[in-house]
């Protein structure tokens, strides 16, 4: 019952949390983080190691079913590192807010309280209170989380206030550099019929030349490879499905795409094995025009430009900034 508040909840907290570095994942630095303590500091401001394990304990949990060993200290370092630093980065911007003499007016975060109610508990305020008591937080608590969580919302729009201008040579630079990205490749269907060698021996040679004879003739390729074939795919009839250049090496790549629909290729030799190619259909590339992709990288582009901004922004509170990470 209402999981979907429990999981907005969780990361409400994540957005003030803030999580320690870990050095080892001997049994001394384990018990450590048993005790609460100091984990980072910023301007005077505590980051403590209970609100680190209240930030990454779900995704740990992933990691650690995932990773062992060095891997596991180093994937768990790596996502402490990068989660301290945005949230030193949150704490730098309560701090500015403060510095600045804003304001938010309670009943800006006595609607999205009610909101939370009204669409996670159906208005049931009692349900709503039980969930936060099982967690472990008092309403005024949950009702600073939030406030801060529209601090940090509204400083970090306002940073970039102002309209971001994308031009036209910008979009079409973007089209043209992720060009792949809009574009399908041209395909062959194609089937395979695969005879290994055997040293000096001539057998194998002889016998894909007489398969290839009767394939000219008119007989199914799909049949005989199903017969003869010693490839993967012989219970297929050596069919490879639709393949692209990326999918075979360059040898019969070069020599596949080079054949008509209904063509069967010559005998094809590579390390001692004989390869007979047969393309049944072709689709040629395609790419998708600028125009009908025009709006979606002109987003893209400001996307990019607001998160450069936001990042200048943070890098300016962070330079007279006092931090430290213990």
């Amino acid at each position: 019952m209402h999981s979907s508040f429990v999981r907005f909840f969780a990361s409400t907290i994540a957005l003030v949390a803030a999580i320690a570095l870990v050095f080892h994942s001997s049994p001394i630095a384990r018990a450590q983080e048993v005790l609460d303590g100091i984990a980072a500091v910023v301007n005077g401001d505590v980051i403590t190691y209970s609100q680190m394990r209240d930030l990454v304990g779900e995704k740990e949990k992933v990691i650690r079913n995932q990773l062992k060993g060095e891997d596991l200290v180093n994937k768990i370092k790596e996502v402490r590192l990068a989660a301290i630093n945005d949230l030193i980065d949150r704490q730098l911007i309560l701090q500015e807010f403060k510095t600045k003499g804003y304001q938010i007016p309670d009943y800006f975060v006595d609607q999205r309280v009610t909101t939370i109610i009204r669409e996670e508990f159906g208005g049931d305020r009692q349900a709503f209170l039980r969930t936060l008591q099982a967690q472990g937080y008092t309403l005024d608590r949950f009702k600073q989380l939030e406030k801060d969580k529209i601090i940090v919302q509204e400083m970090r729009r306002s940073a970039i206030k102002g309209a971001i201008n994308i031009n036209e040579n910008q979009i079409e630079d973007y089209y043209k550099e992720h060009a792949e990205q809009y574009s399908t490749p041209e395909q062959i269907k194609l089937r395979m019929l695969v005879i290994r060698g055997s040293g000096e021996n001539a057998g194998p040679r002889k016998m894909i030349e007489e398969i290839r004879e009767k394939i000219v003739s008119g007989a199914e390729f799909g049949d005989l490879a199903k017969m003869y074939s010693q490839g993967s795919e012989q219970e297929s009839g050596g069919d490879w499905g639709w393949v692209d250049r990326k999918k075979m090496n360059e040898d019969l790549t070069k020599v596949a795409f080079g054949l008509k629909p209904g063509q069967v290729s010559k005998v094809i030799e590579i390390g001692g094995s004989y390869y007979l190619l047969f393309v049944e259909a072709k689709k040629a590339a395609t790419f998708k025009p600028l125009k009908e992709l025009h709006d979606e990288i002109e987003k893209t582009l400001m996307q990019t430009e607001r998160q450069r901004l936001q990042e200048t922004w943070i890098k300016k509170l962070r330079k007279p900034a006092y931090i430290k990470i213990y």
